[in-house]
């Protein structure tokens, strides 16, 4: 079985954080920071507390487990639950209501990108490149707002209509959002994967259902 060490799963949070050359004063900051993604799932576990880390969107076969509402308030079904972010990786993954993915949590956890933002007049020029990606899969780039009760999500675009698209065959993809406004510390760029394939506008979708939370980037203070 392959396994996720977590010497390997804490030095890729670790890395999560804003590239050195980001901090050299305000000529850098004028230029923009320039931030690695991390995985949704360590996030999560990490602001939540979870004794045993895992993925609240993501599903693997557990004949013992019962239906139950998740960590993240996502009902899922009797014979299924949580993906353990340190447990074995070869175990395909499911939505909430069962529905194979058609892929293993290697390949989910596999995934990851970076992201430049830089000022760009009001708002703010986001350029993201990534890797290991589901191939030919189709997501969409959203906005976390913290400082919302409960947290808030907006497409990055501020519109939906060019925040969506398409990994290329390889599972890579690299394109550039122009965010409407300025992102701050109680902002994150969020990469949402559509299971069911389609887009969803101003919406992510239904959260481990059709949609899923795979990679984060939190803006630093």
């Amino acid at each position: 079985m392959t396994n996720i060490t977590r010497r390997q799963a804490l030095s890729g949070l670790a890395a999560s954080g804003v590239a050195p050359f980001a901090l050299a004063g305000s000529a850098a900051a004028s230029a923009g920071i320039e931030l690695t993604f991390m995985t949704h799932a360590m996030f999560f576990s990490r602001e939540s507390h979870q004794k045993r880390p895992l993925d609240p969107q993501a599903f693997v076969f557990d004949a013992h487990a019962p239906a139950a509402m998740g960590p993240q308030g996502i009902h899922h079904v009797a014979g299924y639950r949580p993906a353990w972010i340190f447990g074995p990786h070869d175990m395909g993954v499911f939505n909430a209501d069962g529905k194979a993915l058609g892929f293993t949590l290697a390949d989910w956890f596999a995934a990851h990108g970076t992201v430049r933002i830089a000022p760009a007049g009001a708002g703010a020029r986001v350029a993201c490149r990534f890797a290991r990606l589901r191939p030919n899969g189709v997501y969409s780039l959203f906005e976390n707002h913290f400082d919302q009760k409960p947290i808030g999500f907006t497409p990055l675009d501020g519109t939906g209509r060019t925040s969506s698209f398409v990994a290329d065959a390889n599972g890579q993809a690299h394109l550039v959002v122009h965010a409407p406004h300025r992102l701050t510390p109680a902002n994150a760029v969020l990469l949402v994967y559509h299971s069911d394939n389609k887009t969803h506008g101003m919406q992510r979708g239904q959260i481990g259902v059709t949609a899923h939370h795979q990679l984060i980037a939190r803006v630093p203070a």
